[in-house]
């Protein structure tokens, strides 16, 4: 027997050399390179996100770690915001506890709210629909300034007031109630007033895809039994309409997470006993009546952090098809 190895060249077979798959920064390099006309459009806005989102994001976070007065250089302090946040600082927890409460009261009773009005003109005639939505719409484009004017003349705590007026003559009350210095009604009024004024952009995105939902579904849902309209918001118009529901979703929790000029403008600032403080008055107060600017910072990554957490939830419940 032979002690010679036969190669495959001697044999006459193809060898077959291994691909390399080229990383994922090499892939979106020739991605870029391979549709770089369409990344020269694009360019304009990822330079401003850049230089006023994703820039002042990574400077919050930095500065969150140091004490920085405006006048003298950032110092690095390492945890010392955060630990005086969740240990020393009352008026934070105290304030995050009422944001939360806010949030969870007006941020799915103001997206249901938003979505059913939307259907519900979305079914009346399209002369008629124009008029309904500019009136559930104007509140929420209006300044908060303009509608404090109104929501405190009724809630003003005299005889003047037009809430205690018609409480007084219907005989319910026999003194005006202080609904704005009162610490027991301060939130009520805020969520109440913040529900009037939330039907925003998500509204609209509401609006906008009902009107889009194909009329082909909805002859083809009656021939395979749907009857009611239930069934057609149920089965084919909610479906149809998830990606509206998910920008929705994301708006509504950002809207809820940052309420700030209602209260202000309603019970002042700060509110009698803190009892309408949210997080971004608290954030507010350090970074611009203080001047503190690093403990401000660690206000707003925990905010961030809070929005980011949220956001991923709705995405993982709303995003999965």
């Amino acid at each position: 027997m032979s002690s010679e190895m036969i190669t495959p060249a001697q044999t006459g077979a193809v060898q077959m050399q291994p691909t390399k798959t080229p990383g994922k920064w090499a892939q979106l390099w020739l991605d870029i390179k391979k549709n770089k006309v369409s990344y020269y459009f694009l360019a304009p806005f990822l330079i401003l996100f850049t230089i006023f989102t994703i820039v002042p994001i990574i400077m919050s976070v930095v500065l969150s770690f140091s004490y920085y007065n405006i006048i003298e250089t950032p110092r690095f302090i390492g945890f010392s915001n955060y630990k005086l946040l969740f240990v020393d600082d009352d008026i934070f927890l105290k304030a995050v506890g009422i944001t939360l409460k806010f949030a969870i009261i007006t941020g799915p009773i103001g997206y249901i709210m938003a979505f059913l009005l939307a259907w519900l003109i979305s079914q009346i005639p399209q002369k008629f629909r124009f008029f309904y939505t500019l009136c559930y719409y104007v509140p929420s484009i209006t300044s908060a300034v303009a509608m404090s004017v109104v929501w405190l003349y009724l809630f003003a705590g005299d005889r003047k007031g037009l809430l205690n007026h018609w409480l007084i003559q219907l005989g319910i009350i026999n003194e005006p109630y202080l609904f704005l210095q009162n610490v027991d009604s301060i939130v009520p009024v805020i969520i109440i007033v913040s529900l009037w004024m939330s039907m925003g952009v998500g509204f609209l995105a509401f609006l906008a895809g009902l009107q889009n939902v194909p009329t082909d579904l909805y002859e083809a849902g009656s021939i395979d039994g749907v009857k009611y309209r239930w069934q057609e918001l149920w089965y084919i118009t909610i479906p149809c309409v998830k990606p509206q529901l998910l920008f929705g979703a994301v708006m509504q929790v950002v809207g809820s997470l940052t309420v700030f000029d209602v209260s202000m403008r309603l019970v002042g600032f700060p509110s009698p006993l803190y009892a309408g403080h949210t997080i971004m008055a608290h954030l507010f107060d350090y970074a611009f009546i203080r001047f503190e600017m690093g403990y401000a910072s660690a206000i707003a990554v925990l905010l961030f952090a809070l929005m980011l957490g949220l956001n991923r939830l709705i995405f993982k419940v709303l995003g999965r098809d």
